[in-house]
């Protein structure tokens, strides 16, 4: 079932056996206002076990880095916005992945990363990137790092 991403009443509604769940869900909401004040876009995400084919869409893509989330995926959602392709993962650990590939070739493709406040950097990513600090009013304060995918998907 889908579930509409309120960022004006925060709620953890998909996320609550994440030990993270406060903060992810502020990192969710901190998305869902981005596309809305963006695009005039409503962000909705769908359990994970739901949209397996965007789950693994995202591991397809992660295994050109040979990076593996292991974490349990609890939710994802997928929007076409003027001929990108946006797709999120939510993962139990506190992580939110988004992939962005242009359609058009020669467009704008990555890997984003985020972290909920208070998680440690995943081993998977640790000694792969590295991690900038961003402040937000929904996810208090979120680190973010990023790949350009160099690939077809």
């Amino acid at each position: 079932m889908a579930y509409v991403v309120d960022f004006v009443n925060v709620s953890t509604v998909g996320l609550e056996s994440s030990p993270f769940a406060e903060t992810l869900a502020g990192l969710r909401a901190n998305e869902a206002r981005y596309f809305k004040n963006k695009y005039d876009i409503t962000f909705q995400t769908r359990p994970a076990q739901e949209v397996p084919e965007l789950v693994d869409y995202v591991a397809r893509v992660l295994l050109e880095r040979d990076i593996v989330i292991a974490a349990k995926p609890l939710e994802a959602t997928e929007m076409l916005i003027d001929g990108v392709r946006w797709t999120y993962v939510f993962y139990e650990s506190g992580l939110a992945v988004n992939v962005l590939y242009a359609l058009e070739e020669g467009g704008k493709r990555a890997v984003g990363f985020k972290l909920s406040m208070g998680m440690a950097i995943p081993d998977e990513l640790a000694s792969k990137f590295k991690f900038a600090r961003q402040k937000s009013k929904l996810a208090g304060e979120i680190r973010g790092s990023f790949f350009v995918i160099k690939g077809q998907y």
